[in-house]
């Protein structure tokens, strides 16, 4: 069989609007479960060596977390946008259109990320004084974001490929990658940190730059499976008309999905302001807390990667029963995760948070939190699913709509109107009720919604 035979069937084999739809959803979560675990332990690893270097440090990298989630919703913003379209493409069988938005789409990315590097290393003073970091923290806080910002490139790159491969159903290189970014991260983790051996102690830079080396090897993987396996990079700077038209298809989702992910680390800053008036053991308890909820709630993080990639194929080839089915499946999977969730911490929440801190006062705030928004987690996979299949039928706006809902509405004024009236655990029992809350209101509102895909039609050609 000749190279171009077994590409042409590995594609075939990739095809999602054949065969059962449980069966992809699987197929493409396990991989990417296991990517994300892989780089949420490096990012808990990350947390407990920086616990090493006391309360301060601790405090300071949990003012970070929200900027560098609002970093990575950019970078998913693009891909969401760059795989709505791709998927869509895909499922018509126009390899041609395909190969020009896959490189329109990197194109702009390269472009976004540039203009973010450059705005975000000049205003790290401004940006953290307005979420309220206090002065004993800045010096640790510009240490690492300077380093993150510099190194953007190498965070958003992997995260806008990784979803391009996914849309054509590949989920297991980007997997991969993502697992052998995550060891470099934890090789490195400790030796620029603390300065063993020949490296200097950088602390908290030196978590920065591993985390931006480790991204290294994802970047030319990827890289190099677009250009010469999927053959999917083209060389040549089309028209300004045309490359225009390619944006405008990629941005007119990704716009609404850079919204939709910016929503939640906008939420998660928000609600850190409302635990600093608890002060510093608030702010590191929920810090600790996020991190282990977090690593919990990767195959719900993964579900959501894996259902758009389903629904923009289906769509495009109009096949809304399989879309319908996708949704029921993917529901199906939030809740029994989301119990096993929500169970789990509550009976480890003590001991876990013990693992990443000596403080009590830490640990109390950890373990508070822990035993009660996990439960909830279920609601909180069925809001994110669906606004990623939405996003892949090229219909952003109702993800916006439900994460604005969920995140602003329900997570944030209620957690600022529980600490107000009830004290730090109002403002927790808030957060817990407003994914119950947003998954039932997002379950019957799918119910009666329209699956028709939403894409300027091409005539297909034969892939």
């Amino acid at each position: 069989m000749s190279p171009e035979d077994k590409t042409h069937k590995a594609r075939q084999k990739r095809d999602l609007t054949k065969g059962p739809v449980m069966g992809h959803l699987i197929r493409l979560g396990i991989p990417m479960t296991i990517g994300i675990v892989a780089v949420m332990s490096a990012a808990v690893v990350d947390t407990w060596y920086i616990s090493r270097l006391g309360t301060v440090p601790l405090a300071a990298i949990s003012f970070c977390v929200p900027v560098l989630f609002a970093m990575q919703s950019l970078s998913i913003g693009l891909g969401i946008g760059a795989s709505s379209v791709v998927s869509r493409a895909a499922g018509e069988g126009n390899r041609d259109h395909l190969a020009r938005l896959v490189t329109d789409a990197l194109l702009l990315a390269v472009l976004v990320v540039a203009t973010v590097s450059i705005v975000g290393t000049l205003s790290v003073d401004p940006l953290f004084r307005l979420l309220r970091a206090d002065p004993e923290l800045m010096p640790y806080i510009r240490s690492y974001m300077h380093i993150a910002f510099i190194g953007a490139a190498f965070i958003v790159g992997p995260m806008v490929a990784g979803n391009l491969l996914r849309a054509l159903g590949d989920a297991r290189l980007p997997g991969m990658t993502m697992v052998a970014g995550a060891v470099i991260n934890l090789i490195l983790d400790p030796f620029l940190i603390f300065g063993i051996g020949p490296f200097p102690r950088m602390e908290l830079a030196g978590a920065a730059l591993a985390t931006v080396l480790s991204n290294v090897t994802a970047v030319v993987v990827m890289g190099w499976i677009m250009v010469y396996r999927e053959k999917l990079i083209l060389l040549h700077i089309p028209p300004w008309a045309e490359l225009k038209e390619s944006w405008g298809e990629v941005m007119r989702v990704g716009l609404p999905a850079i919204g939709t992910n910016m929503i939640n680390p906008i939420m998660m800053a928000f609600v850190t302001a409302v635990f600093a008036s608890f002060g510093h053991a608030a702010v590191a308890g929920l810090g600790v807390a996020g991190r282990i909820e977090f690593l919990f709630a990767i195959p719900l993080l993964a579900l959501s990667a894996s259902i758009g990639p389903i629904t923009g194929q289906n769509g495009g080839a109009g096949l809304t029963t399989r879309v319908r089915e996708a949704f029921k499946s993917a529901y199906f999977i939030a809740i029994l995760w989301g119990a096993f969730t929500g169970l789990t911490l509550l009976l480890l929440s003590g001991f876990v948070a013990k693992l990443f801190s000596h403080d009590p006062a830490v640990i109390a705030v950890s373990r508070l939190y822990l035993s009660m928004v996990p439960l909830t987690a279920a609601g909180y996979g069925v809001v994110i699913a669906t606004a990623a299949g939405f996003n892949a039928l090229g219909r952003p706006f109702p993800g916006l709509v439900m994460s604005f809902g969920r995140s602003i509405l329900l997570s944030s004024l209620g957690a600022w109107v529980g600490g107000h009236y009830f004290g730090l655990t109002g403002a927790i029992v808030a957060m817990a009720f407003s994914n119950l809350i947003s998954g039932l209101l997002v379950w019957l509102w799918v119910r009666g919604a329209n699956m028709d895909v939403k894409q300027r039609r091409k005539k297909a050609e034969p892939a």
